[in-house]
């Protein structure tokens, strides 16, 4: 029984990329017991894209096209706390394991639907990525330079507006499901996801203090005070000196006499015209020793296999090896059900066997349903 803050949770997950894992890493992280509901074809196919995203969970390979496949996964359901579906609108009823099929066998569970449009609409049945779930919720537009929109990886969509409001809306779910003893279905759209997301800008727009085209407001670079400098060695410093006193303190620091005037848009080209002519002066470690200070708010943009190493980081623990890969450790921090140090990721099929004697099937049922290829389990845990 793993520790945290969730433990004693069961939630059942259908494979899925990106933000279902991501959820599924949140939660079993925090000490919920997350099954994966794996295909067989990706049995002993190595370790997949997702593996970091796979820690701390079990994998049960089934084939949910044999009806008894269906019925060993109504059968995980019907203990879960919830049930997670990641196949488009309508997929999940015709596979016999939709809402209806599964909430008749236990009446609280959650059962909870993502998709990248929602489960209605003109766009429900359309296919997607993060790309275009963010380009319909106004986000893309909001960032990069003033040439064109940059997609900001896949944050926004799959993983802020997907994954992690996912992991909200389980939580929030399971918690009412357990007082009132009654589940219920959650519709969570990452286009739905991303937009709240953006509520603050949304705030800003309806206050006239925000203007709709990049570059032109203080978060998204259009600000001389909130970008990043290109340093001699051509790497980057990020300024984020929005306050007049941390302002203040940079440019005592950089040895420049800017004025802020962030009330003034149209004198943030010049100011920050000197300030980057300033910044190409010396190389992204001399200024690391000239700026980083309480007060600066500047901070050198590290790479990926950088920021592992920064002494704040180390001195946290943020990020953590496992097997020998460094990636995020569990967040956010508890003092009193701490979680557990990630393990390795959850292969496909690595938990099938424990989990069928966990529903009370014998061997020789276990033999037949391996036999006929309705579940497998994976060769290194065989």
């Amino acid at each position: 029984m793993s520790s945290g803050p969730l433990r004693g949770i069961r939630i059942v997950m259908l494979a899925g990329l990106g933000p279902g894992p991501f959820c599924g890493m949140v939660l079993a992280d925090l000490g919920a017991d997350v099954v994966r509901i794996d295909k067989i074809a990706d049995v002993d196919q190595g370790v997949p894209i997702d593996g970091v995203m796979r820690r701390n969970q079990s994998s049960v390979a089934i084939d949910l096209k044999d009806p008894r496949g269906r019925d060993l996964t109504r059968a995980l359901a019907g203990s879960a706390d919830a049930f997670v579906d990641v196949y488009r609108p309508g997929v999940a009823e015709r596979l016999g394991v939709g809402p209806e099929d599964l909430i008749e066998r236990n009446r609280r569970l959650v059962y909870a639907r993502m998709t990248g449009y929602g489960q209605d609409g003109p766009f429900a049945a359309m296919a997607g990525h993060d790309i275009n779930y963010i380009a319909l919720s106004g986000a893309l537009h909001a960032i990069g330079p003033a040439d064109a929109p940059v997609p900001p990886l896949n944050l926004i969509g799959d993983f802020g507006g997907g994954g992690m409001l996912l992991a909200v809306g389980l939580l929030g779910g399971i918690l009412e499901a357990r007082g009132s003893g009654v589940g219920q279905v959650i519709d969570v759209s990452m286009l739905d996801g991303a937009a709240l997301l953006m509520a603050p800008i949304y705030g800003l727009v309806a206050q006239g203090v925000w203007q709709d085209r990049r570059q032109s407001n203080v978060v998204d670079g259009g600000a001389h005070f909130y970008r990043t400098y290109e340093t001699a060695d051509g790497e980057h410093f990020a300024v984020g000196a929005i306050e007049p006193q941390f302002y203040a303190e940079l440019c005592a620091r950089l040895g420049v006499d800017v004025p802020q005037a962030d009330t003034d848009p149209s004198a943030w080209e010049a100011h920050g015209k000197v300030m980057a002519a300033r910044f190409r002066e010396k190389t992204r470690a001399e200024w690391v020793e000239e700026l980083v200070a309480p007060g600066s708010c500047a901070a050198p943009v590290l790479s990926l296999t950088e920021a592992p190493l920064h002494p704040q980081n180390l001195h946290r623990g943020t990020f953590v090896d496992v097997d020998g890969v460094v990636q995020p450790a569990p967040a956010p921090r508890f003092s009193r059900t701490a979680t557990e140090d990630p393990g390795g990721p959850a292969l496909p099929g690595d938990h099938t066997l424990d989990v069928l004697v966990e529903l009370g099937l014998d061997k020789a049922a276990v033999d037949v349903l391996v036999a006929d290829g309705v579940v497998r389990q994976s060769a290194a845990r065989s």
